[in-house]
């Protein structure tokens, strides 16, 4: 019996743990090996690719220009940095832009105020881009029109080299701007797009400027050309000689027609960021294209237009049937237009 467990515990002594069991151990081994390695570079590789992620936006912050000018947070939403399709900005990629349009009527100081504008050397002001009708004939028109303008892609005469500071037109109410209020005023507020308002108080004189404009289309008093604007006192004095009948049956009401325009636009667009300017205070106080240089954030600088104004003096050189008018208009809220100078 004793030579039985002796044998026993000998066999048991010697046994050796079967050679496929080892090989599965080691196999199992070699894996988890392998996946704490993958693991391992998977780390250094994300940690390698965010370093050079960083380098590399570090580089494009140092070759960006500058857009981090101090300026007042409410102002913001109107600065534009224009990245145009058909030129490069170069050093004037970081310099920021005020979009604006000068909204008025025909025969209201807009083309000599648009001069003025024009005579800052940051500023273009484009004239009137909607005159033509392509342009306007739905708000998807007026809307693709608006960003080709205000991306510095419209090339007019007015276009300026240096870095500009503000960039705009002039938008006649009669040009699509009162048939599509509501599409226009999203955008002028999601763009930022600042307003100014001009208007001219003497509806009567507007009203002869409009009418001898008409007839001149037709006559080209100045040597077989029309012209809307002049640049010299010769040149105003051949216009003016023309004086138009006005037709004083319908005169009050067509005098309230234009006023009520005015009023209409006023309340469409109160809701935009936007300034009013009248034509006679800019006529008797120059000082007022400083409110105009402040609303738009320029640096002041003197303004100035060679155009001449062509009805000069009192109105009753100017129309024909005066006497009429005079007797139609006395009495009433627009008498004030007869006697005033501008």
């Amino acid at each position: 019996m004793a030579e039985i467990l002796c044998s026993f515990n000998k066999d048991a002594l010697t046994i050796k743990p079967p050679k496929k069991a080892s090989f599965v151990l080691r196999l199992m081994l070699s894996a988890f090996a392998m996946a704490c390695g993958i693991y391992i570079c998977s780390i250094c590789l994300k940690q390698m690719n965010l370093q050079n992620t960083n380098t590399f936006l570090l580089f494009e912050d140092f070759e960006r220009p500058c857009y981090d000018a101090v300026v007042d947070r409410s102002q913001i939403p109107y600065l534009h940095y224009p990245k145009p399709r058909t030129f490069n900005r170069s050093e004037c990629a970081g310099n920021p832009v005020r979009l604006f349009a000068i909204v008025s009527m025909q025969r209201s100081g807009s083309g000599w105020f648009e001069t003025l504008l024009n005579s800052h050397v940051n500023v273009s002001s484009n004239g009137e881009i909607f005159g033509p009708k392509s342009r306007r004939d739905n708000a998807s028109t007026i809307v693709r029109t608006l960003d080709k303008v205000y991306n510095l892609d419209w090339f007019t005469s007015s276009s300026k080299n240096e870095c500009s500071a503000a960039i705009g037109f002039k938008w006649m109410l009669n040009q699509g701007l009162m048939q599509h209020p509501k599409e226009i005023i999203q955008y002028f507020n999601d763009r930022g797009v600042n307003v100014i308002f001009l208007f001219r108080r003497n509806m009567l004189r507007r009203l002869v400027s409009m009418l001898a404009n008409v007839y001149d289309k037709e006559a080209k008093l100045l040597n077989g050309v029309h012209v809307s604007h002049v640049h010299s006192n010769e040149e105003a004095s051949l216009l003016s000689k023309y004086k138009p009948k006005i037709n004083v049956t319908s005169l009050k009401s067509d005098l309230r027609g234009m006023e009520s325009t005015a009023v209409k636009a006023l309340n469409y667009f109160n809701s935009t960021r936007h300034i009013i300017i009248y034509y006679e205070d800019l006529i008797k106080d120059p000082t007022k294209l400083v409110e105009v240089e402040d609303f738009l954030k320029l640096p002041q600088m003197n303004l100035t237009s060679q155009q001449v104004k062509i009805h000069k003096g009192a109105l009753s050189e100017h129309i024909e049937n005066f006497d009429e008018v005079n007797k139609t208009l006395s009495g009433t809220a627009y008498e004030k237009f007869l006697q005033a100078d501008y």
